[in-house]
C-alpha cells in the first residue's frame, strides 16, 4: 500500500492515545478514513433528522388549540431547524459541504431518523413525540456530549439542553389532556399506542445485529450500546406513563426484581426495515417536502453567497479593512 492508503504508525498511535485519554478528536488531528465516513455518516443522519423532524410538527402550526400552544410550537420548531444547522456545520468539519450532505439525502443515499415517517394524526400527537421522541432522543445524545470528535460534542451540549426543555413540553401536553375530558384522555392513549414501538425502535436494531455499534464503541463515539440505551428509556418512561394514568401498549411489560429493569417486548423489526427502506406511511411525503423546500430557497442561498462575494471583494479593495467601507463608499454604493 501506499502512504496514503496506509497512516505512518506515528499517526495512528496518536490517535489511539487521544481516545485512551478521553481527549477530542479535532477536525485538525489526524484520524482513519474509516473514523471520518463513520462520523460523517452519524452526524449527517442526525443533521437530516432535525430537518425532516419538523415536517409532522409544523403540521399542527397552524391547527395548535390555542396562541401559548401555537408559540410553544412554533418556538420548537425553529429550535428543530437550527439544530440542524449547528449539526451541519459540525459535518463540514470532516470535509464534506452542506450542499453534498443535501444531495445525499434527497438521492437516498444518506438516510434520517425512521420515526420521521410516520403521520399527526391528532394534537396528542404533537405531546407525544415531545414526550417520547424528543426522550428518547435525549436518552442517546446525552452521551454524545461526550462522543470522541469534537465539534460534535460541543454542539450536543445546546441541543440536550433544549431537547430537554422539548420533551417537558411534550409530557406537559399529555398531563393537560389525561386531566383533560374522557376524549381528550383517549386521545392521548391512541398517540401512545401509536409512538411507543417506533420510539422504541429509535435506537437501531439489537447490539446483535447491528453492523455500526461494535467499531463506534471502540472508537468512543457511541459510550452505550442500543439495547443498553433502549433499556434506560423504557425504565425512565414508563413511571411517566403510570403518573398519566395510561397503558404502554406492551403485554408483556413487567418489572423483573432480579434484574431491576423493566422486561418488555419484541419490536417489530420488520416493519422498522421497511420504513427504513422507505416503505413507511410518509417516506415519499417528507423527502419530497424536503426537496421542494431545497429548491425553493435556491434564490436566498445564491442571495447570500453573492453578498459573501461582494462583501470580500470591497474588503480586498479596501486593503483587508474588514469589508469597512468610508462614508463616501456607502454614499456611492447607495447611488448605485
Amino acid at each position: 500500500m501506499t502512504t496514503t492508503e496506509q497512516p505512518p504508525t506515528d499517526s495512528m498511535r496518536r490517535f489511539d492515545e487521544l481516545l485512551r485519554a478521553d481527549e477530542k478528536i479535532e477536525p485538525r488531528d489526524w484520524m482513519p478514513d474509516e473514523y471520518r465516513k463513520t462520523m460523517i455518516r452519524q452526524i449527517a443522519q442526525h443533521a437530516h433528522s432535525e430537518v425532516i423532524g419538523q415536517q409532522p410538527e409544523g403540521n399542527w402550526i397552524t391547527r395548535a388549540p390555542s396562541l401559548r400552544r401555537k408559540a410553544i410550537l412554533m418556538a420548537k420548531v425553529q429550535d428543530e431547524a437550527g439544530h440542524g444547522l449547528y449539526l451541519y456545520a459540525a459535518a463540514e468539519t470532516l470535509g464534506i459541504s452542506r450542499d453534498e450532505l443535501n444531495q445525499l439525502l434527497h438521492t437516498g443515499r444518506q438516510k434520517y431518523s425512521s420515526i420521521f415517517n410516520y403521520p399527526t394524526l391528532s394534537w396528542a400527537d404533537i405531546g407525544a413525540i415531545g414526550w417520547l421522541v424528543d426522550g428518547a432522543a435525549i436518552t442517546n445524545q446525552v452521551m454524545l456530549t461526550r462522543t470522541s470528535y469534537g465539534p460534535y460534542a460541543r454542539a450536543m451540549v445546546r441541543i440536550c439542553k433544549e431537547e430537554s426543555f422539548h420533551q417537558r413540553q411534550g409530557f406537559e401536553i399529555m398531563v393537560t389532556l389525561t386531566r383533560g375530558t374522557d376524549e381528550q384522555k383517549a386521545m392521548a392513549q391512541d398517540a401512545l399506542d401509536r409512538w411507543w414501538w417506533p420510539s422504541l425502535a429509535m435506537f437501531g436494531p439489537p447490539d446483535a445485529d447491528s453492523t455500526h455499534t461494535e467499531q463506534s464503541m471502540a472508537w468512543k463515539i457511541k459510550l452505550e450500546t442500543n439495547d443498553e440505551l433502549r433499556q434506560k428509556f423504557v425504565d425512565m418512561t414508563v413511571p411517566q406513563a403510570d403518573h398519566l394514568g395510561l397503558r404502554i401498549p406492551d403485554p408483556d411489560l413487567v418489572w423483573n426484581e432480579e434484574r431491576g429493569h423493566y422486561d418488555f417486548g419484541e419490536i417489530d423489526w420488520d416493519d422498522f426495515w421497511q420504513v427504513v427502506k422507505g416503505n413507511g406511511p410518509c417516506n415519499r411525503e417528507r423527502i419530497a417536502s424536503k426537496v421542494r423546500a431545497w429548491n425553493d430557497g435556491a434564490w436566498v442561498r445564491e442571495a447570500a453567497a453573492a453578498h459573501a462575494e461582494r462583501q470580500r471583494r470591497r474588503a480586498a479593495g479596501n486593503g483587508g479593512s474588514n469589508g469597512r467601507s468610508s462614508g463616501r463608499d456607502r454614499d456611492t454604493e447607495v447611488r448605485r
